[in-house]
């Protein structure tokens, strides 16, 4: 197997975004001095998932599902290591990804329960008060 991995820009080590993933496995084909449709003949993948995998745009790459079965096969085609190529995707996804929400712990049982019991309790005397 072809090592897949090639040392990236100081701008890509430090973030790795879609736009340098779809670079790198575009290069990685024009290296092997591939044509996109001799990827699409190989993999049998349609011309617009190879697109979408090197253009580095979110909006055209395949649905989140697929993108793994699709670089794998990918990969098999350029002769990469499949899982390395799914491994920079996966650091892709996790620098791409929104921050996780704060945990907010739950209100306790007890809590809800003396609110429920004040406001039963105001409503019964507002009604004594206006049934005099």
């Amino acid at each position: 197997m072809t090592e897949a991995r090639e040392p990236p820009d100081a701008a890509e080590a430090e973030q790795p975004t879609v736009a340098a993933f779809g670079r790198w496995l575009r290069q990685q084909r024009e290296v092997r001095q591939l044509s996109r449709d001799e990827v699409v003949r190989a993999t049998r993948l349609a011309p617009a998932v190879i697109d979408g995998l090197e253009s580095g745009d979110t909006a055209r790459m395949p649905p989140s599902g697929y993108v793994y079965g699709y670089l794998r096969t990918y990969a098999g085609a350029l002769g990469l290591d499949a899982d390395d190529v799914v491994l920079r995707w996966q650091e892709v996804e996790a620098a791409a990804a929104p921050p996780e929400a704060e945990f907010r712990a739950p209100v306790p049982l007890r809590t809800i329960a003396i609110g429920v019991a004040v406001a039963v309790a105001v409503l019964a005397a507002t009604a004594a008060l206006l049934l005099r």
